[in-house]
């Protein structure tokens, strides 16, 4: 009997024998396709390695220590004028920093030109704990211990984050 295997193995022998033609034909390197790649590829290295441009910020004029009145100091809202100055125990603050607090629309804007005392020492943001701007300062002679006390912690707070620019002194008569 003949072996059936035999036959299959001499002819994938004489296949594998077989060499392929050579390849004669030179392969364009500078296709489209190869160009688009390489376009790309130069892109994203570009993109990684350009130099950054360091943003500057317009600084705000400098405002020097100087007395507030109530009136003068209403404009510093942070509408009428970019700087945003509020007042606690007599001090001026410039609290511009905390825009995102006090500038419009903030939750602590109704402070924002006006003395935050009596509101901060009470905790509420109630037009009614603003002194008119046509009045004399409030004393807060009539604040408890406990508002006194959160009065001043709100007072050293601002104290260590933000600038003091000035005094707010009642308008001469």
């Amino acid at each position: 009997m003949a072996d059936p295997i035999r036959p299959i193995i001499v002819e994938t022998t004489k296949i594998m024998e077989t060499q392929p033609p050579p390849i004669t034909e030179a392969i364009p390197l500078f296709t489209p396709v190869n160009l688009i790649l390489f376009s790309m590829a130069a892109y994203l290295v570009y993109m990684r390695f350009k130099p950054t441009t360091i943003p500057t910020i317009a600084a705000p004029q400098p405002i020097v220590f100087k007395t507030f009145t109530p009136k003068t100091l209403l404009k510093h809202n942070g509408t009428d004028d970019p700087r945003i100055l509020l007042a606690v125990k007599g001090t001026v603050f410039d609290v511009s920093a905390g825009k995102m607090f006090y500038g419009p629309g903030a939750p602590y804007n109704i402070f924002a030109g006006r003395d935050a005392s009596r509101g901060l020492a009470k905790g509420a943001l109630e037009d009614d704990l603003l002194t008119p701007i046509d009045k004399p300062l409030d004393t807060l002679e009539d604040l408890t211990p406990e508002e006194r006390e959160v009065l001043q912690g709100w007072f050293d707070q601002f104290e260590g984050k933000y600038l003091v620019v000035g005094e707010l002194v009642n308008e001469k008569s």
